[in-house]
């Protein structure tokens, strides 16, 4: 299981370094709305609520990738 969750964690975390790199790269911070308004926080902490949003897309994405790898009947502890 440590395997598994390693073999997840670890690629998406560093896909969600890159995405952010690229994505805040493009957009402004303080110029993102949240529905009508803007989002009124200090540019740090956007960085980080982006980071982390985007580090659970990509968590989500591995462990759907890792749960389609596992044939049925196989033995999951192979993984």
């Amino acid at each position: 299981m440590k395997h598994i969750a390693m073999a997840v964690l670890w690629p998406s975390f560093l896909v969600a370094i890159i995405a952010e790199g690229f994505f805040f790269s493009i957009l402004d911070p303080h110029l993102l709305h949240l529905g009508d308004s803007l989002i009124e926080m200090t540019a740090p902490a956007i960085y980080t609520v982006g980071f982390f949003c985007f580090w659970l897309f990509c968590i989500l994405a591995s462990s759907l990738s890792c749960y389609l790898m596992q044939a049925p009947g196989s033995d999951h502890s192979k993984l």
